[in-house]
């Protein structure tokens, strides 16, 4: 809000930048790193009590989403809390979605702790019918790796007629994009390794609630687990946060001339590109030979995992266990600030060195 109209909201572009600031006079521009487990004359210790400068990043992420952000260790650790916190008996998660979520719930499946019940997230219908007596739906919209987009407001209503809680992972969208605590989310999970660092330097999580009680058990679970935000890492996010809308504009400015040359490029069978951000999957003709061919060829991409960098990445993700159930010609590429012309160029090279793999036209 401005001091000229209180009740004007600020655009995000601006929170990003001012949010989570040290006000007092003379105090720093930016929030410094505070490095420290204890503090003299009480009883606050850091895993307990937190330090300014995780403090400056809960603030700024949690005024973007309009709730109260929790930060953790990584993006792992944020969404370990939301399970912890919230306590499901019965689960509905994405087929599609981050292998680590998967993974996680599955163990939690094989010890008899939680049902799941795996739908596309992108099938509203599928959805509703899953939720019945399911006590909390898990979406991830973007999907992870192939960008399936699910309808929050819709399944914010499903999930509220079955008295089911809402967890959103929101990190391909980052706070820019989509803000689902206004779709009935309870709890909303970013990496903010990825677009909210921007500079692949960093491990770090966030969880953002409207929910009194929903936060103080993700407090809990983080105290608990121990699963605290180092001091450099707060920083370093809070510092990728502040450019994050240029970064992200810039990248996305990218991205969509890239879905428009690789959809009328012959070698690739199919381009999924949700329509905003910097996240872009395609299909290689000729399957995982072909896909890993152009990971090998490419020279200004990087491949490499992870993602939301200021470099472009690529990767075909068919290749890991938690992914197998994916097209084995999938590449999942986050695309990033470098000259566009210079990335079409050095993709084109590697799609063309991954020609031979192609099968044969009929």
């Amino acid at each position: 809000m401005t001091a000229s109209d209180p009740h004007r909201l600020l655009s995000p572009r601006t929170i990003a930048v001012t949010a989570g600031r040290p006000t007092e006079h003379g105090a720093p521009l930016n929030q410094p790193i505070v490095l420290a487990s204890n503090f003299r004359d009480g009883g606050e210790y850091t895993r307990t009590h937190g330090t300014q400068t995780w403090i400056a990043l809960e603030a700024a992420v949690g005024e973007l989403e309009r709730g109260r952000a929790i930060a953790f260790a990584s993006g792992m650790a944020a969404a370990a809390a939301a399970v912890y916190a919230l306590a499901p008996k019965v689960v509905v998660i994405p087929t599609h979605s981050y292998l680590g979520l998967r993974s996680l719930l599955t163990e939690y499946q094989n010890q008899g702790h939680v049902e799941l019940r795996p739908v596309d997230i992108a099938e509203t219908a599928a959805v509703a019918a899953a939720a019945a007596g399911a006590d909390l739906v898990w979406a991830e919209t973007p999907t992870n790796p192939t960008l399936d987009v699910a309808d929050l407001a819709a399944i914010g209503d499903i999930a509220r007629a079955v008295g089911a809680r809402l967890v959103v992972d929101s990190t391909f969208a980052t706070p820019l994009l989509q803000r689902p605590l206004e779709h009935g989310a309870t709890i909303v999970i970013h990496s903010g390794t990825k677009f909210i660092g921007g500079h692949s330097d960093l491990l770090i999580g966030l969880c953002i609630t409207t929910d009194d009680d929903v936060y103080e058990r993700l407090v809990k679970a983080r105290t608990f687990q121990g699963a605290t935000p180092g001091a450099l890492e707060a920083f370093l996010a809070l510092r990728g946060l502040r450019t994050l809308p240029i970064r992200l504009e810039a990248a996305q400015r990218n991205a969509l001339t890239l879905v428009d040359r690789l959809r009328a490029h012959p070698g690739v069978g199919e381009v999924r590109y949700p329509g905003q951000g910097a996240m872009v999957s395609f299909v290689v003709d000729g399957g995982a030979p072909a896909a890993d061919s152009v990971c090998e060829h490419v020279r200004i991409v990087v491949p490499a995992t992870s993602l939301g960098g200021v470099e472009t990445t690529i990767e075909r993700r068919q290749k890991y266990s938690g992914d197998a159930h994916v097209d084995p010609g999938l590449l999942r590429m986050s695309v990033g600030i470098e000259d566009i012309e210079d990335l079409w160029a050095d993709l084109a090279a590697a799609l063309a060195a991954s020609a031979r793999f192609r099968p044969a036209p009929q």
